[in-house]
């Protein structure tokens, strides 16, 4: 067979197993396979899974897209939200189909989530060279545009002969299955390759099973740190995804009802715990909530559980300042286990670790003062929100009423989902999450575009749940601005050809909302971040009128249904109104977006935090240089946070 055919029955043969709590999990490692066909891959894995598609649908089921760039993103919220059993391949052409992948590799491995990109590339034999769209170096003939990817992936191979495809595969599904080291898995095609018969040998595809490694924490680790909390007058948990991919929420909550310690979650934490648990302070960090940053502020003991310790989370390093803070760091990863000079790193999985934690802390629970501050924090944060999710601004609304009308009116297994712009951080903060598959920003690489894409890869991952009888079905509504919108919003034509129920909210407020307040802040005057024509005269967008944008109508154009929400006083509750309409819509009918304007300049409620971003140090204009002294205020707090 060729090596493309190689290829497709591989993959359509491998497994993951894993075992949690003793029951035993299985299901296909790569359920599926993306791809846009250019003259890098049409007679090689197009033709393959043409093949097979006539000998054996079910065994690589290809799905069409519009961007390679949103395949990859689609392959990525499939894989969060299993969890990071299973993801797709995605197989692309040479040149510019390869390097669309680029972003979605980056942001897999940002991410630490499994994808499998399989570019394709120029002639190994260099028969036809230079091909169309090959990349010629002169200080290096052996370069193609794949070599971009090297430093992006987890895992990177070239095949450049079919003898090599064994040790490829086996390597880079190694990476995709491991909890510790996953991201972004490329193997590099070259177009004459794929075509290139060869003889397998028949044990290449019988079915293999990949196991999720769990680690066990160090039993001395863990003796360690129950003797550290002990001592500490004032421990937090920062809680982070990784207690999501160890399925440890369940071990979580019943730690935190012994030990009475706080709870602060990063953005891949969200859903950790119920919002309205006790013990949930809620986000934490430059976009968290006042009750988590409080406590942050004066903790002497912080417990990093399944967090890589972003920006975001330690407020550029000003969130921890009680000068006795001490770390304890509990991750499968080692780099993130640790971070800042961490006193005692617990490299194991977060399930684990908290179960052998809770049984070293029998008897021990928090002071008393400790919980009553974090009950009366929390409950001035909660009030915050609800007067936030009450505003009626009119005619333009504020995205904090957009955003309570939206949770408010979703069911509590709903998902929603977002990437970029000031919407990540505002549900952050004010979203109220009770199921652990609730919420699904990416946060990781922050990119704008995934929300449409990224929204359908959940959803093909909900269908699949609901067809095994895992989970009943949930709606998934993508919350959206219109700069991300404008960047990737083709994959809706996706939804459209497949009849996938997706429901998105279309936020439009003419500009870039978050990179617009946070230039104001900075002393830049909101410096082209407003959707406006141009002043010739002047060179500025900043003050033209309005752009004459119909993102409604772009949607209809591409078959979508649109329901528009008409500017006023009763915007919010229709809005509320069409949510309940989409989600009565049946399984199949496809799309639907809901477009809502909202007002420019209206702020989320503040976290009370900060974020380094730095200022120019000298300027001519007089708000640069008022923002500068703010600067160096807030950077004089700025930690080293070893310990």
């Amino acid at each position: 067979m060729t090596v493309a055919q190689a290829v497709v029955e591989f993959l359509g043969r491998q497994y993951t197993v894993d075992s949690i709590g003793g029951t035993q999990y299985r299901e296909r490692l790569i359920p599926g396979m993306f791809g846009i066909f250019g003259h890098g891959n049409v007679a090689g894995v197009g033709q393959a899974l043409k093949q097979w598609q006539a000998k054996d649908p079910s065994l690589m089921p290809y799905y069409q897209g519009r961007n390679e760039q949103a395949q990859s993103h689609q392959a990525v919220a499939y894989a969060r939200h299993t969890r990071r059993r299973a993801t797709y391949a995605v197989s692309t052409s040479i040149g510019p189909g390869s390097s669309n992948l680029l972003t979605g590799a980056a942001l897999a491995t940002a991410n630490r989530l499994p994808v499998l990109l399989l570019p394709s590339d120029t002639f190994a034999t260099r028969a036809a060279d230079p091909v169309l769209q090959q990349l010629e170096m002169p200080h290096g003939y052996d370069i193609t545009v794949n070599d971009a990817f090297r430093p992006l992936s987890k895992y990177f191979d070239r095949v450049t002969r079919p003898e090599q495809l064994a040790s490829a595969l086996h390597h880079g599904l190694r990476v995709l299955t491991d909890p510790a080291e996953t991201g972004a898995v490329t193997i590099s095609l070259p177009q004459d390759v794929q075509a290139e018969a060869f003889d397998f040998p028949e044990e290449f595809f019988a079915e293999r099973e990949w196991k999720i490694r769990r680690p066990e924490p160090e039993a001395q680790d863990i003796a360690e740190a129950a003797k550290m909390i002990r001592a500490a007058k004032r421990p937090l948990i920062v809680a982070g995804g990784g207690v999501l991919y160890a399925f440890a929420t369940g071990e979580l909550a019943e730690f935190c009802e012994a030990t009475g310690i706080p709870v602060g979650n990063t953005q891949a934490g969200v859903g950790v715990l119920p919002w309205d648990s006790k013990y949930s302070l809620g986000a934490i960090g430059s976009t968290g909530t006042t009750a988590a940053n409080a406590l942050a502020g004066q903790a002497d003991l912080v417990i990093g559980i399944g967090t890589r310790y972003e920006d975001f989370t330690t407020a550029s390093r000003t969130a921890f300042q009680n000068p006795e803070v001490k770390f304890v760091n509990i991750n499968v990863a080692a780099l993130d286990a640790y971070k800042h000079g961490t006193v005692l790193p617990v490299v194991a999985d977060a399930r684990k670790a908290l179960i052998a934690l809770r049984e070293a802390l029998t008897g021990y629970r928090v002071d008393g003062a400790l919980e009553v501050q974090a009950a009366s924090e929390k409950q001035r944060w909660d009030a915050t929100v609800d007067e936030a999710f009450a505003e009626r601004l009119s005619p333009l609304v504020s995205q904090n009423a957009i955003i309570g009308a939206v949770n408010q009116a979703m069911d509590p297994r709903d998902v929603v989902v977002c990437a970029a712009g000031s919407l990540p951080g505002d549900l952050h903060k004010m979203w109220r999450v009770s199921d652990p598959y609730g919420y699904h920003v990416e946060y990781g690489f922050s990119c704008m575009g995934y929300e449409i894409a990224g929204g359908l890869g959940i959803k093909r991952a909900v269908i699949d749940e609901a067809e095994r009888g895992d989970q009943e079905n949930r709606d998934v509504v993508v919350m959206v601005g219109d700069g991300s919108y404008l960047m990737m919003h083709t994959e809706l034509v996706t939804a459209v050809a497949e009849g996938l129920k997706l429901i998105t909210v279309l936020i439009q407020n003419h500009g870039y909302a978050s990179i617009g307040a946070l230039s104001e802040s900075l002393g830049s005057q909101r410096f082209g971040t407003k959707y406006r024509t141009l002043d010739a005269e002047s060179h500025s967008f900043d003050d033209g009128s309005t752009l004459p944008i119909d993102l409604a109508a772009n949607a209809e154009s591409l078959g979508v249904k649109v329901i528009r929400i008409a500017p006023g006083p009763q915007a919010i509750e229709d809005l509320s109104a069409a949510i309940a309409t989409a989600k009565a819509a049946p399984e199949g009918s496809g799309p639907i977006l809901i477009h809502i304007e909202s007002d420019l300049y209206a702020d989320a409620p503040s976290s009370e935090s900060w974020w380094d971003v730095p200022v120019s140090e000298v300027a001519e204009l007089e708000s640069t240089t008022a923002a500068y002294q703010n600067y160096t205020k807030n950077k004089a707090r700025q930690k080293p946070l070893l310990g």
